[in-house]
């Protein structure tokens, strides 16, 4: 049972609804019944009417799954869709969100001492309002017991085939997403989607005046030593300025200037060993490293995943 309710991402209800309509093509008895606060049918943010079986209550589902809206956290999420979120979740065996639907199960205290994911553009958003959760921005999904979270969007698709898994078993799922030309299972996490150089500015002029001489010459000597030279300051005292305003140490922050850079430098089409060059990594092997720690993917797979969609692969 799917809650939905004004302003609803569109595809957030149609991914999941469509695996789950798929998989019964392939033997699964799924019955995909969509419900709103009020029994009203909605309208998504696209401007496109969806109907709905009734108001959240009146059956039992067996999976509970509330989808996102772009409006949330934007604004506080409403009294109705609160109460539909406890009345659902009581009656059945698991619960889900996709994208912002998090902050539904947040604000019905769902998610509390509980592990969970949403957007990477608002985690840390559902991280302020569910102080007792812990929120994992990286992640593609979350499981946390019979609490599922996803991440934004089309990761929705990637929970329902979880979901389709945890039913039916690996072969059948395989045939789902075999038919639906998407991944059973996505490499790495949501930091190969998120936009580069998001990170906050720093307020300090000593640290902006850091992130302006990395950007400017990325493969100088950025070694704290230097970096405190540049400002007049020991390098402890360098260091303690981004322990506490950036959580961070000089070295660590350097390499995540010099990660965007090279992100965004592969975006444009450049090979991987010229991007690890004009980055500032000292080599190939250590821009990788830094590649499959942050992302678990190497910069080449990354490169694959988001090159121009002009010139798709040959079949």
């Amino acid at each position: 049972m799917i809650l939905v309710y004004d302003g609803v991402t569109l595809l957030d209800v149609a991914g999941p609804a469509e695996v789950f309509a798929e998989a019964n093509r392939f033997g699964a008895a799924y019955e995909v019944v969509l419900v709103s606060p009020t029994g009203a049918d909605v309208t998504s943010s696209a401007g496109i009417r969806i109907a709905v079986a009734g108001a959240a209550g009146e059956a039992a589902p067996d999976t509970f799954m509330v989808v996102g809206t772009d409006r949330y956290p934007r604004e506080a999420v409403a009294r109705d869709q609160v109460q539909a979120a406890r009345t659902l979740a009581g009656e059945a065996t698991r619960i889900a969100s996709i994208c912002t639907g998090a902050f539904v199960l947040g604000a019905a205290g769902l998610l509390d001492g509980k592990r969970a994911t949403t957007h990477w553009r608002v985690a840390h958003e559902l991280a302020a309002r569910c102080r007792s959760s812990s929120v994992v921005p990286d992640a593609i999904y979350v499981q946390d017991g019979a609490t599922y979270t996803s991440a934004g969007v089309t990761a929705g698709i990637d929970l329902a085939l979880a979901l389709v898994e945890e039913d039916h078993g690996p072969d059948l799922t395989r045939d789902v997403a075999r038919s639906l030309v998407v991944y059973l299972q996505r490499a790495g996490g949501q930091s190969q989607f998120s936009a580069p150089l998001q990170r906050p500015a720093p307020h300090s002029p000593a640290i902006r005046r850091i992130a302006d001489l990395v950007a400017a010459d990325p493969a100088g000597d950025h070694s704290v030593g230097e970096l405190a030279k540049h400002l007049n300051l020991s390098s402890r005292h360098l260091t303690r300025l981004f322990r506490d305003e950036m959580s961070t140490t000089p070295a660590r922050y350097v390499e995540s200037i010099r990660f965007d850079m090279a992100k965004a430098l592969l975006d444009q089409g450049h090979t991987a060993t010229q991007v690890a060059s004009l980055a500032g990594f000292p080599s190939y092997e250590s821009m990788r490293r830094v590649f499959v720690k942050k992302m678990a993917i190497s910069p080449a797979a990354y490169q694959r995943r988001f090159r121009t969609a002009l010139r798709p692969d040959p079949a």
